[in-house]
C-alpha cells in the first residue's frame, strides 16, 4: 500500500498549479493553527489572572482574524484541489477513450462496454476525494505535527517527547487496516463495474430479451450482482468504521496521557498556566491531521481502484504501429490513397482461440480507382480483410504497404482519414439525422448532406420523418429499421468523399430493389474512389470494371483478373 500513488501523481502534471496552491494554503493553515493556540492560551490565562476586557481586545481581534484566515485557507485549498481533480479526471478520461479507440474493435469485443462506461464516469469521479481531500490532508499530516511538536518543545519538552513517541502509532494502525481496506474496495469496485456494465448491456438488448422471454432471467442476474455489491459495500464500510474507531481511541489515549502529565506538573507548580493551556490546545491538533488522513484514505480508495483499472487499459499494448508514430522519412509520413497502390504480401491474420487463420497467406494489389468485390461464405475472412485495411487487425506475418511504405509505419489516424467505412452493424448517435450523416464531415452544407442521402436511397424516408433531416434519433437509431440505419450510414460514407470506400455487406438489410439501386449507385456514383465491397448480392451491369476476390477459409480462390460488370 502506498500513501501516494506515483502514477496518479504523474497524471496531475497539468494541475500542478492548483496543487501548489493547495499545498501553500495547507502550510498557511498549519501556521495559523499555532497562532490560534498561542492567542487562545494568552486570552484564557489573562482572563484567569483577572485582566480586563479592554486589555484583551487586541488579542481577541487578532484571534478573530486568525480564525477567518483558517476558514479561507481551508475553503481555498479545497477549491483548488477540486480544480486539480477535475483536470486529472478529464485527462484520464480522454486518455482511456483515445487508447480504447487505438486498441480497436478486436480488443473491444473482449470487453464489457458498460464496464468501461462505468469506469469513465462514476469510477473516475471517485478521484475527487483523492485529490480534494486525501492529498491536501496528507500535506497537513506532515506539516502540522512537525510544527506542533516544534512549538510544544519550545514550551515544554516533556510533553513534546510524549507526543513524538505516540504520534507514530496512528499511521501504523492506519497502514495495518489500510491493507485490508484496499482489497475490500477493489472487490467493491469490480462488482460495481460488473453491475454497471451488465445493466447497460441489458438495457441495450431489452427488446431482444423481451422478444425471447429472457428479461426476467436478466433481472435475476442484476439482483444477484446488486446483492453482492451491497455486501461488499457494507464490508468496506465496516472496515472504515473500525479504522475510525481505532484511530480515535489511539488519539484520545495519547491526548489523555499528555493531559494527565501536564495537569500533575501544573498542580506541582512546574509549569505555568499559560504553558499548560498551550500544550493542551496544541496536542489534539498534532493527532487530528493524521486521523483525518486515515479517514480520507478510506474515502478515496474507490477512486484509486478505478484509476488502477484505467491504468490497466492504458498499459494494454496497442496493435503494432498504432501506438506512438515511428520515426519515418518526412515524405513517407502518410500515404496517398488517391494515387498509390495498396499491396498485401503474404498476409496472415489469426485470432486467439481459433483453430485456423482468419486470413492465410493473402497476396493482392489494390490500385487507385479499383472496384473490388469480395465474396465468400460466412467466416471465409471477408471482414478480416477489411479489418486489415482499417488497421483494426494486425497480421501475424506478411506486410501491407501503400506506395511502397509499410502501412504499420504510418500513424493509424492519418491513414483512416482517407477511408470511409460502413460496417455490417453501423451505429447512429443520439443526434439529428443531418448530424449523423455529417459525422465524418461536420462542416458539410445541407445540400451536400441531402445529395449524399439521395445517393444512398435515404432521402425519401428521411423526408417522411416528423422534422425531416432535423429529426433527433435515439441512441443506436432504434426508432428506424435496420435498412434505414444502413442507408444513413451509407450516406455518411458517400458524403465524406474519402478516396477509399470500404463496405461490409451494405445491402444485408435492404430489400432487393433497394439493394440493386444501391449497388448501381456505388458503381456509377463513386467513380474515382477505390471501393472494396463485401457482398452476396448479384451485381447489376455497368460500364465500370469489377475485380472479384473469392475467399474460402481465409485463402484466395483464383478468379479472372478483371471482368466488366
Amino acid at each position: 500500500m502506498k500513501a501516494v500513488d506515483p502514477r496518479l501523481f504523474r497524471q496531475a502534471g497539468p494541475a500542478r498549479a492548483y496543487l501548489a496552491v493547495t499545498i501553500a494554503l495547507g502550510l498557511a493553515g498549519a501556521v495559523l493553527i499555532l497562532l490560534q493556540a498561542d492567542m487562545l492560551s494568552r486570552l484564557l490565562a489573562g482572563a484567569a489572572r483577572g485582566t480586563g476586557v479592554a486589555a484583551l481586545a487586541g488579542t481577541l481581534g487578532w484571534l478573530a482574524a486568525v480564525l477567518a484566515g483558517r476558514a479561507l485557507a481551508a475553503g481555498g485549498g479545497e477549491t483548488a484541489a477540486l480544480r486539480a481533480a477535475a483536470v486529472v479526471k478529464s485527462r484520464l478520461r480522454r486518455r482511456v477513450s483515445a487508447h480504447a479507440l487505438t486498441l480497436g474493435p478486436e480488443w473491444l469485443t473482449g470487453q464489457r462496454a458498460g464496464e468501461i462506461t462505468t469506469l469513465a464516469t462514476k469510477g473516475l469521479d471517485g478521484l475527487d476525494a483523492y485529490f480534494a481531500r486525501y492529498l491536501p490532508q496528507l500535506v497537513l499530516a506532515v506539516a502540522v505535527p512537525v510544527a506542533v511538536l516544534a512549538r510544544v518543545a519550545a514550551a515544554d519538552w516533556i510533553s513534546a517527547v510524549i507526543i513524538a513517541v505516540t504520534l507514530p502509532l496512528i499511521p501504523v494502525f492506519a497502514m495495518l487496516i489500510g491493507w485490508h481496506t484496499q482489497a475490500q474496495t477493489r472487490k467493491q469496485w469490480l462488482l460495481l463495474g460488473r453491475l454497471g456494465g451488465h445493466f447497460l448491456d441489458v438495457v441495450a438488448g431489452l427488446p431482444t430479451l423481451k422478444l425471447f422471454g429472457r428479461a426476467k432471467a436478466q433481472a435475476d442476474v442484476i439482483e444477484e450482482v446488486t446483492g453482492a455489491h451491497r455486501a461488499a459495500t457494507m464490508a468496506t464500510l465496516r472496515v472504515a468504521f473500525l479504522s475510525a474507531l481505532v484511530l480515535e481511541v489511539t488519539a484520545a489515549l495519547a491526548t489523555a496521557l499528555v493531559a494527565v502529565e501536564i495537569g500533575l506538573r501544573l498542580l506541582a507548580g512546574h509549569v505555568s498556566y499559560q504553558t499548560a493551556l498551550l500544550v493542551l490546545l496544541l496536542t489534539p491538533e498534532a493527532y487530528l491531521p493524521l486521523r483525518n488522513a486515515g479517514a480520507q484514505f478510506h474515502a478515496s480508495t474507490e477512486g484509486t481502484a478505478a484509476a488502477q483499472r484505467a491504468f490497466e487499459i492504458l498499459d494494454t499494448p496497442p496493435p503494432d504501429g498504432q501506438d506512438e508514430p515511428r520515426v519515418v522519412p518526412a515524405q513517407r509520413a502518410s500515404a496517398d490513397g488517391r494515387r498509390e497502390d495498396i499491396v498485401l504480401e503474404g498476409v496472415t491474420v489469426a485470432y486467439p482461440g481459433r483453430g485456423r487463420p482468419a486470413l492465410d497467406d493473402i497476396s493482392l494489389t489494390i490500385r487507385p480507382g479499383d472496384y473490388v468485390v469480395v465474396t465468400g461464405a460466412s467466416g471465409a475472412g471477408k471482414s478480416s480483410l477489411l479489418a486489415v485495411l482499417l488497421r483494426f487487425a494486425t497480421p501475424v506475418s506478411g506486410t501491407v504497404s501503400v506506395g511502397g511504405a509499410d502501412l504499420a509505419r504510418i500513424p493509424a489516424d492519418r491513414w483512416r482519414q482517407q477511408i470511409a467505412w460502413v460496417p455490417q452493424q453501423p451505429h447512429l448517435f443520439a443526434a439529428t439525422v443531418a448530424a449523423n450523416i455529417a459525422l465524418g464531415q461536420p462542416d458539410a452544407r445541407r445540400q451536400d448532406i441531402v445529395a449524399a442521402a439521395r445517393l444512398a436511397g435515404a432521402d425519401e424516408f428521411i423526408q417522411r420523418l416528423d422534422q425531416g433531416y432535423d429529426t433527433t434519433l435515439t441512441e443506436g437509431g432504434r426508432t428506424l429499421s435496420a435498412g434505414q440505419r444502413q442507408k444513413i450510414a451509407l450516406a455518411r460514407a458517400f458524403l465524406r468523399r474519402a478516396p477509399i470506400l470500404l463496405l461490409d455487406e451494405p445491402t444485408a438489410h435492404l430489400d432487393p430493389a433497394s439493394a440493386r439501386h444501391l449497388l448501381s449507385m456505388i458503381q456509377t456514383g463513386q467513380a474515382g474512389r477505390t471501393v472494396v465491397l463485401v457482398t452476396h448480392q448479384p451485381l447489376p451491369s455497368t460500364a465500370r470494371t469489377i475485380r472479384v476476390l473469392a475467399l474460402d477459409q481465409g485463402r484466395l480462390i483464383p478468379q479472372p483478373a478483371a471482368v466488366p460488370a
